[in-house]
């Protein structure tokens, strides 16, 4: 998720030029030319930027030279395996070398580089090498490793990558070949795939340049992508435009369904919970904290939101309405991208989720009522008195909080974060105290394999996860207050 961040700078560059030369794209302002190739650069290097966000975000502690040997073996694979390196390399000629490495620089290989990256500073990072080789201790090792390593990665893609690219090509040519019902096909996938995780895994496919479809990445190119022919107005954003009727207002009409059929002593609660999850996926597109309040409660209503989420996108495709995202289908997006060249009636998408909120509360709400469903605030009532404590309005205070619930920081082998996510090691996963995590504000325990584990947050899952990282070891969490 860290070169996944980056896309919001060049949305918002490129949606602030776009705005301002609506019709010239830069060629009528020179302000509106600045920003859109300020962008514009932020999109051109995004393999470059996923090898060096990988590899420090994976890292154990986020460090620079993580990012630096992320890059350093990005430069020597792409450079290896290029096509005139390769036709060397191989003593063929030019025009024998394989149409894959045309395509060596993409997002794939970045991560593929970024994780190997990430890998060898972790387990390198502290060597101590021999007293006449000490400046190359630690640390600085890290490059020199990745080096070697890029060599031993591009004489294995040398052989496997054709096959793997012509895996991928296949897989999404076939998708884009079914046109809008493929998009929908991918909607549908990219939400049942969100509870462990590994949509982002199937979103590189459609919306990066791992399969030549690139749909973000296009869209935001916006005239230059249209010059270049990579582009086509009606068509580029289809893989991303039908989220937005979902995000800003199918999902707050879920929400509004859930309130009504709490349990009227639950309200309360209930209402702080979907107001603040409801304004964040309409706000911002963040939806996780909104989909995991009832995906485990009620999972056959999970399977109906990602139906719908598959009609949606089928539909906006189907018609040709279209918009695209920096970040994700937010209000904020949606605003940025309304006056890029390949945003076509884009504003249908709102009239579009006008009708999806209706859909969504009718469905949620009959559905919950008819079978009874435990959504947020009609779970059976539990026997156990609740002492009334709550998470923390602090993050420090809260770190604790999760901290204590989780075990200590004897139980926990590694800390990490996604955007919504606590991202989890455990020694001893049965310390996790589920209902206490719940308690805290957790709006979800996701359980992979026996010790990895995921807490559902929102997006205070980064600063939370930073907070747990500064506590001592040493420090005495006993008198912390847990539900």
């Amino acid at each position: 998720m860290v070169p996944v961040a980056v896309l919001p700078a060049a949305a918002i560059l490129m949606g602030i030029g776009y705005w301002i030369d609506p019709n010239g794209w830069g060629s009528n302002s020179a302000m509106a030319a600045f920003l859109i190739k300020s962008g514009a650069a932020i999109i051109d290097s995004m393999p470059a930027l996923f090898a060096i966000g990988v590899a420090y975000g994976m890292s154990k502690d986020k460090d620079g030279a993580a990012a630096l040997a992320g890059f350093v073996g990005f430069l020597v694979v792409t450079t290896l395996l290029s096509p005139a390196s390769v036709a060397m390399i191989q003593n063929i000629a030019p025009g024998d070398v394989s149409a894959a490495f045309a395509r060596i620089n993409n997002q794939f290989v970045g991560i593929l580089v970024g994780i190997v990256a990430a890998e060898i500073y972790n387990r390198f990072s502290s060597v101590e090498l021999h007293k006449t080789l000490a400046f190359f201790s630690g640390k600085r090792l890290i490059p020199i490793l990745m080096s070697m390593a890029g060599i031993v990665i591009s004489f294995v893609l040398m052989f496997v990558w054709p096959a793997i690219y012509s895996g991928l090509v296949s897989f999404g040519a076939s998708i884009q070949d079914l046109g809008a019902a493929g998009a929908g096909v991918y909607a549908f996938f990219n939400r049942l795939l969100i509870p462990v995780g590994l949509h982002h895994a199937l979103n590189s496919v459609f919306w990066f340049d791992v399969a030549g479809i690139n749909d973000i990445p296009n869209f935001l190119g916006g005239a230059k992508s249209l010059a270049e022919g990579t582009a086509t107005a009606g068509v580029t954003g289809m893989y991303q435009a039908g989220f937005f009727p979902i995000m800003m207002f199918g999902l707050p009409g879920a929400a509004l369904a859930m309130y009504h059929t709490a349990k009227a002593k639950n309200k309360d609660q209930v209402a702080s919970i979907m107001v603040a999850a409801g304004f964040a996926a309409f706000f911002t597109g963040v939806t996780e904290p909104l989909e995991f309040a009832f995906m485990f409660l009620a999972p056959a209503l999970y399977v109906v939101h990602a139906a719908l989420t598959g009609l949606s996108v089928f539909i906006a495709a189907s018609m040709q309405w279209i918009s695209g995202f920096g970040f994700s289908a937010g209000l904020v997006d949606m605003v940025l991208s309304s006056q890029n060249p390949l945003a076509v009636n884009w504003y249908m998408l709102v009239l579009q989720g006008f009708a999806f909120f209706g859909l969504y509360y009718v469905i949620f709400r009959f559905a919950i009522v008819k079978f009874n469903l435990k959504t947020p605030g009609r779970e059976d009532d539990d026997v156990e008195e609740s002492n009334g404590v709550t998470g923390s309005k602090e993050s420090g205070e809260l770190a604790k909080q999760y901290l204590k619930a989780l075990g200590g920081h004897g139980n926990l082998e590694n800390i990490d974060a996604c955007i919504t996510r606590l991202r989890l090691t455990l020694k001893d996963s049965s310390l996790a105290n589920e209902k206490t995590l719940k308690g805290l504000g957790a709006m979800g325990v996701v359980k992979l394999g026996s010790n990895n584990l995921q807490v559902i947050l929102g997006p205070l899952a980064e600063i939370v996860a930073g907070e747990m990282k500064k506590i001592p070891a040493t420090e005495d969490l006993s008198n912390v207050k847990l539900p």
